[in-house]
C-alpha cells in the first residue's frame, strides 16, 4: 500500500472538501481562536503584572486550563450547546488562553524596577508606564505566549471535525472511519507541516517586532582584565 500516493494525489487538492478548502477552514479557526484569546488574555495579563495584584489567580488559572481534557470538553460542551462551531471555539479558547495569559503576565511583572522607577520619575502615569514602557519591554515573552498557544490550537483544531465541523482533522476523522490509512497519514502530515509553518512565520514576526536589545543573545564566555596594582610591591604587600 502507498501511503503517501493520496497526499500527492491532485484530485485531492482541490474541490468541494480538498485539501485547500480542509486548509483555510483550518486557518479560519485557528485565526479567530486566537484573536478572542488574545484580546481576553493580553489586557488581563498585563493589568496584573502592572499592578501585583493577582498573581496567584494566573497561576491557577494557567494550571488548571491546561489541565483541562480538550476532547472531553468539547464532548460536554456540545451535549450543552449542540452541534456547531460554538462548542469547539470554547474548547480552543480555553486552551489558548493560559500560555498568552502567563507570557503576558510574566513579561510586564519581570520589567527591571530601575526602568519603570525612571519612567514614574520622568512624570509618566500608570497608563503611560505600561503603554510605553512595561509592554515593549514584555514584549519577547508575549510573543513568546502567542506563539507556544498557535501551536496548541494549529494540532487541537482538528477536533473540529469529531462534531462535523470542517478543518484538516476531516481527513483524519474521514480517515478512521472508512480505514483508508492513507488519507489518515495526509491529514496528520498536513497538520504537522501548517504547524511548522505558523512557527517559522510567526519567529520571524518576533525578530522584526522584538526591538534588537530585548531579544535573547546567547551567553559569550567573557575574559576578566587584571588591572594592575599601581602602588610599589612594598606597599601592595
Amino acid at each position: 500500500m502507498n501511503y503517501f500516493g493520496w497526499l500527492f494525489d491532485a484530485a485531492n487538492w482541490t474541490g468541494q472538501g480538498g485539501v485547500f478548502q480542509r486548509l483555510l477552514e483550518h486557518l479560519g479557526y485557528t485565526a479567530l481562536t486566537m484573536a478572542i484569546a488574545m484580546v481576553l488574555a493580553i489586557p488581563l495579563g498585563a493589568w496584573i503584572g502592572h499592578t501585583g495584584r493577582g498573581g496567584f489567580l494566573v497561576v491557577g488559572l494557567a494550571n488548571g486550563l491546561r489541565a483541562l481534557p480538550t476532547l472531553g470538553l468539547l464532548v460536554l460542551l456540545v451535549g450543552a450547546i449542540g452541534i456547531g462551531l460554538i462548542g469547539p471555539l470554547i474548547a480552543l479558547v480555553i486552551l489558548a488562553v493560559p500560555p498568552i495569559l502567563a507570557g503576558t503576565y510574566a513579561g510586564v511583572r519581570n520589567v527591571d524596577s530601575a526602568v519603570v522607577d525612571a519612567a514614574r520619575g520622568m512624570g509618566m502615569r500608570g497608563r503611560d508606564v505600561l503603554f510605553r514602557v512595561e509592554l515593549p519591554n514584555a514584549l519577547p515573552l508575549v510573543v513568546g505566549g502567542i506563539r507556544s498557544s498557535t501551536l496548541q490550537v494549529i494540532s487541537t483544531a482538528t477536533i473540529a471535525a469529531y462534531v462535523a465541523l470542517g478543518g484538516l482533522g476531516r481527513f483524519i476523522v474521514d480517515g478512521l472511519a472508512i480505514r483508508d490509512f492513507p488519507e489518515m497519514i495526509a491529514g496528520s502530515i498536513l497538520v504537522a507541516a501548517l504547524a511548522i509553518a505558523a512557527d517559522l512565520l510567526l519567529a520571524a514576526l518576533q525578530k522584526t517586532l522584538v526591538s534588537p536589545g530585548l531579544q535573547t543573545a546567547p551567553s559569550r564566555g567573557r575574559r576578566l582584565r587584571t588591572v594592575p596594582d599601581p602602588r610599589p610591591a612594598s606597599q601592595a604587600a
